[in-house]
């Protein structure tokens, strides 16, 4: 009880001086790597294998796992976060949620708490996580500084901007709001990007 005071104590103290604490949890002794998400990272419209953890899967050189569900809202994760992530031996986690919140009305004061406490049950169980930033252009433009600003807040790997230049390209995306495979192709290396110098 007292580590996770002190804990909470720690980031409230980092998050008004305006700072980011470091990424917690790099000596993370957890063995898989987890792609935690809605549609994106499930994958609609992508062909059979190219969905981006399946692509992320390959320049990792590890196995990584698809936890995403079309459709899910961060309420929805909450519910299935202990199943799907924490029963898993989580390494590293992904988390790709915030687009259906948004879809169907959901206030970003609510998808912001949801989203923060997935993130701390992850890194209470000791994992690294990964927040990505799902907006593009007019598409929750007023959650950007959120996303990275919860990032910081909780000592996570902050993704930017991951769906930018993809779904304003006909050639890379199948619908108005995923990707074809060409598309998560792109996700999938943006992420690797980001997420590779913070692995053992």
């Amino acid at each position: 009880m007292f580590k996770i005071l002190a804990r909470f104590i720690f980031i409230f103290l980092f998050f008004i001086s305006g700072c980011s604490i470091p990424i917690q949890n790099l000596d993370s002794r957890g063995e898989n790597v987890i792609c935690f998400g809605d549609s994106i990272t499930y994958g609609v419209g992508a062909e059979k294998g190219k969905d981006y953890p399946s692509l992320l899967q390959k320049l990792l050189k590890t196995k990584v796992m698809n936890a995403g569900v079309s459709g899910d809202t961060t309420e929805g994760a909450l519910q299935r976060l202990e199943r799907d992530v924490l029963e898993n031996d989580p390494y590293l986690v992904i988390v790709e949620l915030g687009g259906n919140d948004y879809l169907n009305g959901i206030s970003k004061k609510r998808t912001l708490s949801n989203l923060e406490e997935i993130i701390l049950k992850i890194q209470e169980k000791g994992a690294i996580v990964a927040v990505c930033d799902i907006s593009c252009g007019f598409f929750m433009s007023g959650y950007r500084r959120d996303f990275k600003k919860l990032a910081g807040k909780t000592g996570s790997i902050f993704i930017p901007r991951v769906l930018e230049d993809i779904l304003t390209d006909p050639y890379l995306k199948y619908d108005n709001i995923h990707p074809n495979s060409e598309g998560y192709e792109a996700i999938a290396f943006k992420i690797y990007k980001t997420v590779r110098p913070y692995l053992k």
